[in-house]
């Protein structure tokens, strides 16, 4: 069995797409943990601004998810434009 440049191409094309989606989730997974485990402490501290919190929360979470979202469009593209 002999593996062509084609092949090649698809199959580092799709392990990039494995590695982008990882690390990609990595870093989005650990900051929205890190800032809801801030959040509940600072809610724990004040509950009287749990409302103010909890939206500020909200907003920077979906900010860290974009880069999620980046690593997810990277990958798509690496799957389904690069042909083998």
């Amino acid at each position: 069995m002999e593996i062509t440049g084609i092949e090649l191409i698809r199959a580092a094309a799709l392990l990039g797409a494995g590695v982008s989606m990882g690390f990609g989730a990595i870093g989005p997974g650990i900051g929205e943990g890190f800032a809801a485990g801030k959040a509940c402490e600072a809610i724990g501290r004040n509950p009287d601004q749990a409302g103010l919190l909890t939206r500020t929360m909200l907003v920077g979470q979906a900010v860290a998810e974009s880069t999620g979202i980046y690593a997810l469009v990277i990958a798509l593209l690496l799957i389904f434009v690069v042909k083998g």
